[in-house]
């Protein structure tokens, strides 16, 4: 038996630098749904964007993933990683402050949206890879689960909550003026990282060019055998649910003849299911097994997505199947992201931990946009049924890349291989 086992991990609801980055996260993601619903309405109700400038629009917001490879190597050689979190609130603060401001003076263009969706995805993907460090000064390696967890609960009522808030705001005020709501998200969650002391490491000595740091990131994931296994599942489910994606609201619209506000409902009622997957997902990795939590979540992810194709009956079953199933699916996803976000927090160097972030990141988000592709073509030939049991049954193929690594035989964190 293991130190993690005999010792409880620390509690972190007591600890108040966590409160306060939890507080600040959660701020933040609320602010983040209000903002995904804000930003493509400002585009279609004040500047009649087509489908294509809207699919662009979505696009420039995943694109600067790509720049991972060289931020994380950027990002590693700096100290001051909390510095690197506030500086990339204040600069999604500042741009998208800018939009309520054009939209006084009527000024608003399809050119300014796109460049705030490539600034904002920067920003974000800057934040993402100074977080790493940042998470691992200021929790206990004994505690990555539950802080995980923590974190993954207020994402899961983000998307609860957040779209109906959102709604009401676009509503009530219109879509430039809701944007406020983001960008003041962005100053809280800057004002509260501020408050939090913590030590920070100064970065090894610089042993070669950014180049080479961006090759040693793609080597570590390419080359570890938890980081190895960790990105091929979760670039086989991504590309797979994306198909999904791509489809889901077409489908419950045109196939099942659902109103938009009964497929809200659905989904709405389904993402209950990711906050009762993140609250478990310790529970169960403590009973069961990390590595074993993980794969059964990597297969109820997906599985479920299959069983769309099956929802039939009256408005009200449509519905409670289309519920049910989201529900089942929302918990797989916490169940493997709580667990394998942690395990990867752990394996990973204390060096390495941006350009690590990095190349993981460029490969695994940038599946994403390959997958609605290919979901929209199998869509078009096959059918919108066939194509979700396609999404759904490929998913859970993800699931060998586990079976085949050591990630299985992993009960707690300690286990895990060292990089």
């Amino acid at each position: 038996m293991t130190a993690i086992d005999t010792v409880p991990p620390p509690a972190l609801h007591r600890d108040r630098r966590f409160r306060t980055f939890w507080l600040g996260e959660t701020i933040s993601q609320f602010g983040d749904r209000v903002g995904e619903l804000a930003l493509p309405l400002i585009a279609v109700t004040l500047l009649a964007a087509t489908p294509v400038q809207v699919s662009v629009l979505t696009a420039l917001i995943w694109l600067p993933n790509l720049l991972g490879l060289f931020l994380g190597a950027w990002v590693d050689q700096r100290t001051h990683k909390k510095r690197l979190l506030i500086i990339a609130d204040l600069i999604r603060a500042a741009v998208l402050l800018s939009l309520p401001v054009a939209y006084l003076f009527d000024a608003i263009t399809l050119t300014q949206l796109y460049l705030v969706a490539l600034l904002t995805g920067t920003g974000a993907v800057l934040f993402a890879m100074a977080r790493q460090a940042f998470f691992v000064a200021l929790v206990p390696r004994s505690a990555y689960v539950d802080a995980t967890s923590k974190l993954s609960m207020s994402r899961s009522l983000s998307f609860i909550a957040g779209p109906a808030v959102g709604g009401g705001l676009v509503q009530a005020l219109s879509a430039p003026v809701a944007i406020v709501v983001d960008a003041v998200s962005f100053l809280g969650s800057a004002l509260l990282l501020r408050r939090i002391p913590v030590t920070e490491s100064p970065p090894p000595p610089r042993r070669s060019s950014t180049l080479g740091l961006v090759r040693e990131g793609l080597v570590l994931v390419l080359r570890h055998p938890v980081l190895r296994a960790a990105l091929g599942c979760t670039s086989t489910v991504n590309f797979f649910t994306f198909i999904s994606s791509a489809l889901l609201v077409l489908y419950a619209s045109r196939e099942l003849d659902l109103s938009a506000g009964a497929i809200g409902i659905a989904f709405g009622f389904g993402a209950l299911g990711g906050l009762a997957g993140a609250a478990l997902a310790p529970r169960i990795s403590r009973a069961i097994g990390l590595g074993r939590t993980t794969m059964i979540g990597v297969v109820l992810y997906p599985a479920p997505l299959a069983l769309t194709a099956l929802v039939s009956g009256p408005t009200w079953t449509k519905v409670a199947m289309l519920a049910a199933i989201e529900l089942v699916s929302s918990v797989g996803v916490m169940l493997m992201d709580v667990n394998l976000n942690a395990l990867l927090t752990a394996v990973t160097p204390d060096d390495a931990r941006g350009r690590r972030a990095g190349a993981y990141s460029a490969v695994n988000y940038g599946i994403r946009p390959l997958g609605a592709l290919v979901g929209g073509a199998l869509g078009t030939t096959i059918g919108l049924r066939p194509a979700l049991v396609v999404a759904g049954l490929g998913g859970v193929l993800a699931v060998l890349w586990l079976l085949a690594s050591p990630v299985r035989h992993i009960r707690t964190l300690d286990d895990g291989p060292e990089a």
